[in-house]
């Protein structure tokens, strides 16, 4: 997607564009400009946490793609037009769970390998080491958690988002959240030999 600059695009009194809200309800009223201007302010973000959810996986792009494409076709069922970038990231996050169950299916079937995760594809070089360490065990652990295990793992370890956020991420109970983390979580302290 390409943006198009058009003088009816609302500016803020900063300066710095129209807020997600504005961008939201312009996008309702059928402005292609305004869906350009969510795109190109949140694409950065649902990329990353789709690499994130699925590093290496060769699907990253179409899992983006798709979010927004979904995302923009039902901006009418967003009740709260400021939430634009949370709720993108439960529908990126809702995606990719989807391919990833697809992929253990796929794998299951004997139709696709299965492979490993390469840590450094995800991991900054500039990392601390303890945060290095911990990052490499999470990725090498992902394989043999659950769907809903590794996304929540990943939401909370990686991203940092607070249990709630993961739930709501997620579109599940925190109670749930929290059986799904305690479970990777031991698997993951067992790993790093804690």
């Amino acid at each position: 997607m390409t943006m198009a600059s058009t003088p009816r695009e609302p500016k803020t009194k900063s300066g710095a564009g129209p807020t997600d809200a504005a961008l939201v309800i312009a996008a309702r009223a059928g402005d292609g400009w305004a869906q350009e201007a969510l795109f190109q302010r949140h694409s950065r973000m649902a990329l990353g946490l789709a690499h994130r959810l699925l590093p290496g996986h060769p699907e990253v792009d179409d899992v983006t793609q798709d979010s927004f494409v979904y995302a923009l076709s039902k901006l009418d069922s967003l009740s709260n037009p400021q939430a634009f970038a949370s709720w993108l990231c439960s529908i990126v996050v809702r995606t990719a769970s989807k391919r990833l169950r697809r992929q253990r299916l796929l794998v299951r079937l004997g139709i696709r390998r299965a492979e490993p995760i390469e840590p450094d594809t995800v991991v900054a070089r500039s990392a601390p080491p303890e945060v290095m360490a911990e990052l490499r065990a999470v990725y090498a652990l992902l394989a043999e958690l659950s769907v809903e295990q590794r996304v929540a793992l990943v939401l909370r370890r990686v991203d940092g988002l607070s249990v709630p956020e993961v739930a709501e991420s997620m579109g599940l109970s925190v109670s749930t959240v929290k059986r799904r983390l305690k479970l990777a979580e031991a698997r993951l302290e067992r790993s790093l030999g804690r």
